[in-house]
């Protein structure tokens, strides 16, 4: 232990996972971060194992992972491992920003762990999306296909805009290797803006549920949270183990176990599924421009949160109201996932355009407005009691 305090660069690891000071009441839905580090972890380095054999090239890269599954020693359990870990990741970073919602954590002074989390979620999907295209089945080309084609959208350099990213007239050669490198690329820009998340949480410390201060009550990393995390480290391990032994192909989509054809459309075009609700809202808007715009507001209008949330209050705990609203909008974005996995007819059109318009709703209209409510309230209670 003398050690790790002597030397600089231990004594900063020391500071962060072993004398940490973290609230005594945080849950294991505060172990959502050590979860997300261990996925980011596994898939820099199944990924980099990937590499090896993989051949970003329009003729070779289906074969590439063909070869890979069939041929490299356990290049199967690298493969669904490194895909299947990728929805993981997704059900930990949105139940972890659920967290952060339900409690209010992006409060100050917590802004900037926030903000740069809101900053990580859009890496990730971008980092995803490209990966997802290096198979180079049917889903990945035409997927890659429709979602390139959405900067043709931007005024009037568009269409040279999207020539350029393809590096071509269609998506060919050039886009893939272009994708590869931003894929292989961005998961290290990933990590390092989590350090600085991480980084940016240790000055405030975590919240806790009570949403109260809880500096007289904090107990080290470890050995307490450690062995906490790691309960949670097991089931996901444990959960991850049957997935890619019995069920690799549960999260995919069976189209992509075809060979990538440009002179046949499949009969329905969709992301994975962790792209689903904010496809869904591209598709409820029938401008390109703004439908456009609304699927990236979608994303970023997280930023607002600090601003648009009036309550004095930090944390649903004590507030029926907007604890109500909260799971409102956990189902409007289960809604928009289901609506985004369904082709683009009726009534499942006029479903997904109330569903974003509720989604967009919750945080310009519902937030501020029960902050407004609540702080009322509380005011004619504070004078009540105080006239008594």
């Amino acid at each position: 232990m003398r050690l790790l305090k002597q030397n600089p660069i231990l004594r900063l690891v020391n500071s962060y996972l072993v004398d940490s000071p973290q609230p005594t009441n945080i849950s294991y839905l505060w172990n959502f971060g050590s979860l997300l580090a261990l996925c980011l972890g596994f898939q820099i380095v199944t990924g980099v194992f990937l590499v090896m054999h993989y051949t970003p090239h329009v003729d070779f890269a289906f074969n590439s992972v063909e070869h890979i599954m069939r041929d490299v020693n356990y290049g199967w359990a690298l493969r669904y491992a490194h895909a299947n870990i990728a929805s993981f990741f997704f059900i930990f970073v949105y139940a972890h920003i659920a967290r952060g919602l339900y409690y209010n954590s992006y409060k100050s002074p917590r802004v900037a762990p926030w903000s740069i989390g809101v900053i990580i979620l859009v890496l990730m999907m971008a980092t995803a999306f490209l990966g997802y295209c290096l198979v180079y089945g049917q889903m990945s080309l035409w997927g890659a296909t429709v979602i390139t084609n959405l900067l043709s959208a931007i005024p009037w350099i568009g269409k040279d805009f999207v020539e350029f990213v393809w590096g071509g007239f269609a998506v060919g050669n050039a886009t893939l290797n272009r994708f590869f490198s931003l894929h292989y690329l961005l998961p290290f820009i990933l990590a390092a803006l989590a350090v600085v998340h991480m980084l940016t949480l240790h000055t405030n410390g975590s919240s806790n549920p009570l949403g109260i201060s809880s500096n007289l009550d904090k107990t080290p990393m470890h050995p307490y949270f450690m062995f906490k995390d790691l309960v949670t480290i097991y089931a996901f391990l444990l959960a991850l183990s049957i997935i890619v032994t019995q069920y690799p192909n549960l999260l995919g989509h069976s189209d992509n176990y075809i060979p990538a054809n440009p002179m046949s459309t499949p009969a329905s075009i969709v992301p994975e599924w962790y792209l689903l609700p904010f496809y869904a809202i591209l598709r409820s808007i029938p401008n390109k421009l703004l439908g456009v715009i609304a699927m990236f507001a979608a994303l970023l209008i997280y930023l607002i949160l600090p601003i648009a949330d009036t309550s004095r209050i930090r944390g649903n705990q004590f507030r029926p109201i907007s604890k109500f609203f909260f799971w409102m909008l956990v189902v409007v974005f289960g809604i928009l996932m289901w609506i985004g996995s369904q082709h683009p007819v009726q009534p499942f059109v006029l479903v997904g355009q109330v569903a974003t318009a509720l989604y967009f709703a919750w945080f310009i209209l519902f937030v501020p407005l029960i902050g407004i409510i609540e702080n009322s309230l509380f005011d004619i209670a504070l004078n009540t009691n105080s006239k008594n």
